[in-house]
């Protein structure tokens, strides 16, 4: 889907056609919008190639003859898996999304829905200008480094809980979702730090040009982008540990069930032992009624019993 946008006296205004200094933001475009991109528009082919590929990791990439400047950054997603039905089974994932700055236009490209693109369309970013290309950009990284923070508080709400449910009960489904949440901080890491290489190579103003009233904002990006980074280390840690923890308790429970079933065993055998030895065709086993074997057998029974609860071996 294509939409223009173009910001007139402070508010941004979707447009009905393509216009100087507008925004064009492509939603998973078609091939006939793909080809409108990089015909009429003149956005470069690779870049809009790129821009739609999933495994397009955050980088810049410059084309001198076109005049063009392509910026992809990962942007954080979340989504339910396909046997998912409530909140406990939410994954978290990232996806490219590319920025192409132009003369003339700036133009967003990504291959799904996302919340940023979703927030800088209906307004709800303040200080957005459409002809100032580079507080553009910087406001769309603001905004995706915001919404990593977010959901890494979710994040953390989340395994807290599940932590809570595994102390009640040790289900699989529990366990499977920290382990998705644990797969979720690893996309994260990642992400967030090809994001701040990018953004390390966008201060030094050489492929993007920087005014002096963009240097805050910059700086504010990086400082959002670091917290996150700090956030998912320190989240990625507990979890880690939280998951040894639990696979120690469920391996020492596992232990602890062998155990008592070796001694229920043990214990059963006893009377086994002693009625087969009876139950043998031999003359002159003392007591042979079946009075004396059977008090035998639970006289064993219950001396068997007793040393093993001594030695603590039913906990």
């Amino acid at each position: 889907m294509l939409k223009f946008y173009k910001t007139i006296d402070g508010v941004t205004h979707e447009l009905a056609a393509l216009e100087k200094d507008c925004w064009i933001s492509a939603v998973a475009p078609t091939e006939e919008e793909k080809n409108y991109l990089m015909q009429e528009v003149g956005v470069l082919p690779e870049f809009v190639k790129a821009s739609l590929d999933e495994e397009e990791s955050s980088h810049i990439d410059f084309d001198d003859e076109a005049n063009q400047t392509l910026i992809i950054v990962d942007y954080p997603s979340a989504e339910e898996s396909e046997e998912a039905i409530t909140e406990t089974t939410l994954q978290y994932t990232t996806l490219p999304l590319g920025i192409v700055i132009m003369k003339g236009y700036i133009v967003t490209i990504c291959l799904y829905e996302n919340l940023t693109i979703e927030d800088m369309e209906k307004g709800r970013i303040k200080g957005i200008n459409t002809a100032m290309k580079t507080r553009f950009l910087l406001f769309i990284l603001l905004r995706i480094s915001q919404r990593f923070l977010i959901y890494l508080r979710q994040i953390d709400r989340l395994s807290s809980r599940t932590e809570q449910k595994l102390h009640q009960s040790m289900r699989n489904e529990e366990l499977i979702q920290m382990l998705g949440l644990e797969k979720s901080l690893v996309y994260f890491s990642t992400s967030l730090k090809t994001d701040e290489i990018t953004l390390n190579k966008i201060m030094r103003g050489k492929l993007i040009k920087l005014y002096e009233d963009d240097q805050d904002l910059l700086e504010d990006v990086l400082i959002e982008v670091h917290q996150a980074i700090e956030m998912c280390n320190i989240y990625s840690n507990i979890l880690s540990g939280t998951m040894d923890a639990f696979a120690s308790v469920i391996s020492n429970n596992l232990n602890i069930v062998m155990k008592v079933l070796t001694v229920i065993t043990i214990v059963m055998a006893i009377p086994n032992i002693i009625f087969s030895f009876y139950g043998m065709n031999v003359d002159g086993l003392p007591g042979a009624h079946w009075l004396f074997p059977s008090a035998l057998a639970i006289i064993a029974c219950l001396i068997a019993t007793y040393i093993f609860k001594k030695k603590d071996m039913f906990h």
